[in-house]
Parts: C-alpha cells; structure tokens; sequence
C-alpha cells in the first residue's frame, strides 16, 4: 500500500524510494489524505544543528495551502513534504504511556522542563492533555513559550502554536509524538518559566507593529512575520489579556526595527494590465523563474486587493514554490510563504502593507534560490 510504503521510506530517510514513487503520489486518488497520514512520524523529525521543530511546524503550515491547490498542486506539495522530512534525522521513538489517572498542574511540567527531564515532561503533558484538553495545553504553552522569543527567534511560540494546532484535528490518543517533540524542544531549550504578563490593552498589532513585521527580507526578519502569523493563528487560545501579553512580548522583540514602507508604481491602468498578464499559471511562473522580488512585485501589485484575484496570486504562488523544489528546502520557504498569505488574506486593504510583505518574502526566497545557481 503506498501509503505505508511513504511513512517507511520517510522513517528510514529513503529519498531514492520517495522519488520512484512519485508518480504514484501523483495517481493517488486523495493526495491529502497522505499528508495526514504522515502526522506521527513528521513528529519525530529534526532539523540540526538547530533545536527547533521547524519540519512538524510546516507540517502544521501546510493545511492552511490546501484551499489554494488542485490535486496535482496537492501531490506536488506532498512530494516537496515527504523529501524534507525523509532526507532529516529523526528523533528516536518513546513508547507512549499508560493513561494518565490524574490531573497535573502545569508547574508540575515547568519543574520537569527545568529539570531537563524529557521523559518525564512528555508522560505529564500527556496528562494535561487528557485532564484539560488540548486548548489549555496550547494556552499554557505558548504562555510559557512568551518569555523565549529573542532566545528562540520566536519558534518557541511558532514551532509550539503550529504543531499543536494539528492535535485539534486528532484524538488525544493520537497525540503522543507530539507531546515528546515538544518535551525534547522545550527542554533543549531551556523554557521552563512562564513569564508575567505584560499589561497590554490592544488585542491586535497596531499598523506601525504590521509594518515594522514586514520591513526586511533577511532571516531574523521573515522569523518576526512568521511568529505574528502563529500568534494570531492561535488567538481564539487566549484571553484579550493573554493576547495582549503574546503581542506585547512579540513587539519587545522587534524592538527598535524601523518601518520602511517601500513603493510600487500601481495605477489602474497597471493594475488592469497585471490581472491580464497574471491570468493564467504559465505567465506567473516564468516570471517567477526569473527570481527577481521588485520586477515580480511590479506585476503582481493589481493581485491583492481583488478577490478572485488575490486567490489566484495564494495559488500560483504555493504552486511555484512547490514546482521550484531542488530536492533541498530551507522549511521557511513553506513557513514564510504560509505567513505572507495570512498578511495577503487579513490586511489585503492595506495594499503598502502587502507590497511589504511580498517583498520580503519574495527576496528571502528568491535570494536563497539564487545562491544555488
């Protein structure tokens, strides 16, 4: 069965089987329901020298690309996935607990993560999971995970709030590896102490917060955009108070960044030009191809605020990325482009903003593809 031939090519990081089945990807009737499938072994997988989860976070990323893609746009993000994931370590396998007979406090798990104990930390997450469900696990975490985001360049909350949203999806049966993943992480990194709240009274980023997310297109940059995008995905987790908090501390680390709105010639006469010019996926993707962020924001600038428009750009550009594939991405390439489209589908009337965010991740993206020419 194919679908069990992947999870072991992808456990014993077979690439050269993934790549002979791809056309079977392609023939599978519901391409979706092998990423689904994949949950419990993505969770295993890690990405050194670095500690953070960034492969299950993209796992987590990648149900918010599907509205966008036909089938084979679908197959096509699977194979990119499956790569990733096979061509990485993995973290070894923990037999899951007995289930827990009682409640824990959370302090209970802050104690264990202090105490560097992974084992330990990942059997009591498994009970306050059970005993409090997984909304006040992910409200706790990401809580806890709000004290490290200069120390984690904001994955404490990124990597936590993605990799969590997908147990929402699952019964607390199926939540194990997760629960170790997110043991290993939150141990390795030392997040033990969950900080007091900051007093905050808005509940969403200011217009000056949202652009100075966006200026920059360098690696600590698309990290501030990538981390809002978690914060406000997981927002029903949290109280006004909470959100406050998440945002407040979100901000702390921008800092001082300044805001750079940068400018793109759009009148209509342009912006009717561009919706005919980008009517079709063979005309953006030789643009895309050219990697070149300005002259593909000179094109693009009349997608955004038109809906049927704005959807099409969502598509076309998850469909370059995925047809881009040299068989070894960055993760942030998914993650980034994951947060340029919340940017693109909640702020679409404030078309500088968007420009912004296009630019910076375009020209991450673009310039990475570039180094490898």
């Amino acid at each position: 069965m194919i679908v069990n031939d992947l999870i072991e090519a992808l456990t014993i990081s077979d690439t050269a089987r993934i790549k002979g089945m791809r056309d079977a990807i392609a023939a599978h009737p519901d391409p979706w329901q092998i990423h689904l499938s994949l949950f419990p072994a993505v969770q295993r997988v890690l990405n050194p020298p670095f500690i953070n989860p960034h492969l299950p976070k993209m796992y987590g990323v990648c149900r918010d690309f599907i509205p966008y893609l036909s089938k084979r746009g679908i197959a096509s993000l699977i194979y990119l996935e499956l790569m990733e994931y096979a061509r990485r370590p993995k973290l070894e396998t923990l037999p899951p607990p007995p289930r827990p007979d009682r409640p824990v406090a959370f302090e209970e798990i802050e104690k264990s993560i202090a105490q560097n104990d992974r084992d330990g930390t990942a059997r009591l997450l498994d009970a306050f999971l059970v005993h409090q469900g997984p909304g006040e696990l992910m409200r706790r975490l990401l809580l806890l995970g709000s004290g490290y985001l200069e120390k984690s360049l904001g994955h404490s909350i990124s990597c936590t709030a993605f990799i969590l949203l997908e147990l929402l999806h699952r019964d607390a049966t199926e939540a194990w590896p997760a629960l170790v993943l997110l043991a290993d992480y939150f141990c390795k990194g030392g997040f033990h102490t969950t900080p007091e709240l900051i007093r905050y009274s808005p509940t969403s980023p200011s217009h000056d917060l949202l652009f100075r997310s966006v200026t920059g297109s360098g690696f600590v940059d698309i990290h501030h955009t990538i981390t809002l995008y978690a914060i406000e995905r997981s927002r029903s987790f949290s109280s006004d108070q909470e959100h406050g908090h998440l945002i407040a501390a979100w901000a702390a680390w921008l800092g001082t960044k300044p805001s750079r709105p940068r400018s793109f010639p759009r009148d209509k006469t342009q912006a009717a030009a561009i919706d005919t010019t980008i009517a079709e996926y063979g005309d953006f993707t030789h643009s895309f191809l050219q990697l070149d962020a300005d002259r593909m924001l000179a094109q693009i600038g009349g997608m955004i605020d038109e809906s049927d428009a704005r959807t099409r750009l969502c598509s076309f550009l998850i469909q370059s990325v995925c047809d881009l594939y040299d068989g070894n991405y960055n993760p942030h390439y998914l993650t980034g482009l994951g947060a340029l489209m919340w940017v693109l589908n909640t702020h679409h009337q404030e078309v500088g903003l968007v420009q912004n965010a296009l630019y910076q991740y375009l020209d991450f993206y673009f310039s990475a593809m570039r180094s490898k020419r």
